[in-house]
């Protein structure tokens, strides 16, 4: 019903900023509430940021509170991460998540049903 393709990841120092989007296929993308979440090698899949089908109420992990801002363009069929003061334990795979009609932020991973590939963050000392 729906396809991810996640874009913007890189090498960083840290400090540094980055924005990573989440493209969705399919006109129902609207109705799709978004997560993104991470995960670094041995390491379990974490939750960084969610987001309603609206955009209208957003959650957050602790560790990246004040740092990363979660958004959404429905008219782009595109979410975004925006990543700033960047630290080296923010180095993982960013994958976004889409799960279908939810009016709240989902925060865990057995939430989503659509995943994407995943785009790898670096953040270099």
């Amino acid at each position: 019903q729906v396809q991810l393709v996640e874009s913007g990841g890189g090498l960083v120092q840290a400090g540094g900023s980055l924005r990573l989007s989440c493209a969705a296929s399919g006109r129902t993308f609207s109705t799709y509430a978004v997560g993104w979440f991470r995960q670094a090698p041995g390491k379990e899949r974490e939750f960084v940021a969610a987001i309603t089908r609206s955009g209208d109420n957003t959650a957050y992990a602790d560790s990246v509170k004040g740092r990363f801002t979660i958004s959404r363009d429905n008219a782009k069929n595109t979410v975004y991460l925006q990543m700033n003061s960047l630290k080296l334990e923010d180095t993982a795979v960013y994958l976004c998540a889409a799960r279908a009609s939810s009016w709240i932020p989902i925060t865990t991973t057995s939430g989503y049903g659509h995943w994407g590939q995943g785009t790898q963050v670096t953040v270099s000392p």
